[in-house]
């Protein structure tokens, strides 16, 4: 009677083991990335972001003004601005939970576990870096496009392209580095497609958003001297 106990105890315990073991194993299981080029990606991302969005307006002359190159800054790019926080949290929420393209490393059952400093808490495509970084450029580009070429004559400006294209573009450039490399045994934070994925739809976006606002909003405050405009 004991060894027949013995039995179905070491039988249980076997079964339990085999259950368990794969749960644990999942628990564990930890992806390294580089945190040092998740800070590079985070740091470009801000900083390519909000010179766009602080820009002032540059044009040459206007019909209702003095001849010259002004600059002008308004409120109402907050509008573009939000757009893009909006779009960037549509990527990085409900796009991505649907999509479930899962980081270089990970499984999906590992990523909806999202278990804390495991690598894999996130899902990586579209690269929300890459979309947000590339948007802030594709919006830059359509304002300066627009006030270069309807409210400047086609006249260039260095200061304008330097702060809506030059800056913002290296910054993007940046954060796609920063998203895709993996030194020594790490793993990418994204792969290629995942981040072209987010660099491509984003910049497109960006585009879209920059050029509407900049033909519906007129970079001069109209008469007056004032800097800062509705």
């Amino acid at each position: 009677m004991r060894i027949r106990e013995k039995v179905v105890a070491a039988g249980c315990l076997a079964v339990a083991a085999c259950l368990l073991a794969p749960r644990e194993a999942a628990a564990q299981t930890t992806v390294e990335r580089d945190k040092n080029w998740a800070t590079v990606s985070d740091v470009s991302l801000v900083l390519g972001s909000s010179v766009v969005f602080l820009m002032p307006r540059v044009y040459y002359s206007d019909p209702e003004a003095t001849v010259g190159w002004k600059g002008r800054w308004h409120f109402s790019v907050m509008a573009p601005a939000m757009t893009m926080t909006a779009l960037t949290l549509l990527v990085d929420l409900p796009i991505k939970s649907a999509l479930e393209s899962t980081r270089p490393g990970c499984s999906i059952d590992e990523t909806k576990a999202a278990v804390s400093d495991s690598g894999c808490e996130s899902f990586g495509g579209p690269s929300t870096h890459a979309f947000a970084s590339w948007g802030a450029t594709g919006a830059g580009t359509g304002i300066f496009v627009v006030d270069t070429f309807r409210y400047s004559s086609g006249r260039f400006n260095a200061g304008a392209f330097i702060g809506n294209v030059a800056f913002p573009l290296t910054a993007s450039v940046v954060t796609t580095i920063a998203r895709g490399v993996a030194p020594g045994d790490t793993r990418p934070h994204e792969n290629a497609g995942q981040i072209a994925i987010g660099g491509v739809t984003g910049f497109l976006s960006g585009l879209a958003v920059g050029t509407a606002y900049a033909m519906l909003q007129r970079p001069n405050c109209g008469y007056g001297n004032a800097l800062f405009c509705w």
